[in-house]
């Protein structure tokens, strides 16, 4: 039989299992988690606007001794608060390199968002509105847009059949 890798959701899923989310939801208190988990602190700041114009909404740098997460300060509170997740995200999977490349374990991890194509942004995309689901955040209405067509992409469909 050949061995079938666990979906997306289900990877997620086992991420966001041993999270032991607050609620009210606080993400001061999930990056004290997740830092005191890594054993360094996470440092949330907003991008430089240079950075912003160029598309990148996130920003994660990685060094030995504190994790830096970078977001979009132009946005409204809830994109803010998404692009952290999506970030930590990142942290939580263990991605430690941009996909294909080595980082040969001296230099620091710097992972930036400006599409969803790869792996790495589908994991890290698909847990930050898992942790959102999660601790309790419901949107008053149906995503539509681009919205809508990222979830359906993304297999996410947190009103209907969730799929595995």
């Amino acid at each position: 039989m050949r061995y079938r890798p666990p979906s997306l959701r289900r990877r997620c899923a086992a991420i966001l299992g041993q999270l032991d989310l607050s609620h009210p939801f606080s993400l001061d208190a999930l990056c004290e988690r997740i830092a005191g988990q890594r054993g360094r602190p996470i440092r949330l700041h907003p991008l430089p606007k240079e950075a912003a114009e160029s598309g990148i909404c996130g920003l994660w740098v990685g060094t030995a001794s504190v994790d830096y997460v970078f977001y979009e300060a132009q946005t409204t509170p809830v994109h803010r608060e998404h692009i952290v997740l999506h970030e930590l995200g990142h942290i939580l999977f263990g991605h430690n390199s941009l996909e294909g490349e080595e980082t040969g374990g001296a230099a620091p991890v710097i992972l930036g968002r400006t599409n969803y194509t790869t792996r790495q942004e589908q994991e890290a995309e698909m847990l930050a509105s898992m942790i959102r689901t999660g601790a309790g955040f419901r949107p008053t209405a149906e995503p539509q847009g681009t919205l809508a067509r990222l979830e359906s992409a993304m297999g996410y469909h947190p009103r209907g059949n969730h799929g595995s």
